[in-house]
């Protein structure tokens, strides 16, 4: 009778899956079950931070090549509107061309840069993205999944109660979840924040990349986005890059019932909106130079996994039968 570990490879053999065309590096966020933050935000509000699970984030954000591969594989017609014109302006801060009439548009990154962040994105843009994630890319649904978008349109008509359906693999993070990432000390379930996403309670130095060990890219040495990652010596405790600088970044917040969460400043800001008191908000269809997005990401167990561990259940059982036998 075979053993149950060679059962497990066989089975994890005959399931594999075709490599995903888009790989989002991710890192873990622990400590779960941490206090909030009890600093005072800009605008009044308190208590951010508090996460009852462990998580991954995406150690960057989401780059033009990442975002092109989602455009070639769901944007031939766009009806959508995945993609912005102000994408295909390297002058606009851009990084994204399109070509070809609808139906057979195709998508490239602009040369040089293809690993910065990729803007003009609308709030539903990167859910949609998510989903696309979620249902494991190629021709998965934009419209549900993480998410549940309806009306077919490029602002869903349930575009302000849209909520992360229990279950999402793939997701924008919460308020709460980016907060811990960027700014959480790492050491416990401790209420315990920094003031800057560079693991620093000191202003982080405006410089070109890479930089020293708490640096980032805001205004106004670079006027421009920079790849990311690049400033490799001012990462969060969590091992995340450009929380601050670089582009802002959507979050899940509903804010006054119209807007969307946005944190961490960009590459035309001043170092003051990269503190972790700043909060601010954006309309959700509204599409950006200074506004990217990175992801998060709760793996859960695929179907092929489950299966063999019930195989292997059953055969566990065989075992003890003929054993009693």
């Amino acid at each position: 009778m075979l053993k149950p570990v060679l059962i497990i490879s066989i089975l994890v053999a005959s399931f594999a899956v075709q490599a995903r065309a888009v790989t989002i590096p991710t890192v873990l966020v622990g400590n779960a079950g941490n206090a909030a933050d009890p600093r005072v935000m800009t605008d009044g509000t308190t208590g951010y931070g508090s996460v009852a699970f462990d998580y991954r984030i995406g150690t960057t954000e989401v780059t033009n090549a990442q975002y092109a591969e989602f455009l070639n594989a769901k944007a031939a017609s766009d009806p959508l509107r995945l993609y912005s014109v102000g994408m295909g302006s390297s002058f606009g801060f851009g990084g994204i061309t399109r070509s070809g009439s609808s139906g057979s548009y195709t998508y490239a990154t602009i040369g040089g840069r293809g690993v910065m962040p990729v803007n003009y994105v609308s709030w539903y843009d990167t859910i949609r993205f998510a989903n696309w994630l979620h249902n494991n890319q190629g021709s998965g649904d934009t419209e549900t999944g993480a998410y549940t978008l309806l009306g077919g349109t490029p602002t869903p008509t349930n575009g302000l109660s849209i909520t992360r359906n229990e279950g999402a693999t793939w997701f924008l993070p919460g308020e709460n979840e980016w907060y811990k990432a960027a700014y959480h000390k790492n050491d416990g379930v401790t209420s315990n924040y920094f003031d800057y996403p560079t693991s620093s309670n000191t202003v982080p130095t405006a410089q070109a990349p890479p930089g020293g060990g708490n640096s980032a890219n805001y205004w106004p040495p670079v006027g421009d986005l920079t790849n990311v990652g690049a400033y490799i010596a001012s990462d969060s405790p969590y091992g995340t890059f450009d929380q601050g600088g670089n582009l802002w970044e959507w979050n899940e917040a509903l804010i006054s019932g119209v807007f969307r969460g946005v944190r961490g400043g960009s590459f035309g800001d001043s170092s003051s909106l990269l503190l972790a008191s700043f909060r601010i908000n954006a309309f959700p269809a509204g599409e950006d130079a200074d506004i990217g997005f990175r992801v998060a990401m709760v793996p859960e167990p695929s179907s092929f996994v489950l299966a063999a561990l019930g195989l292997i259940g059953l055969v566990a059982y065989g075992w003890r039968q003929r054993r009693r036998a």
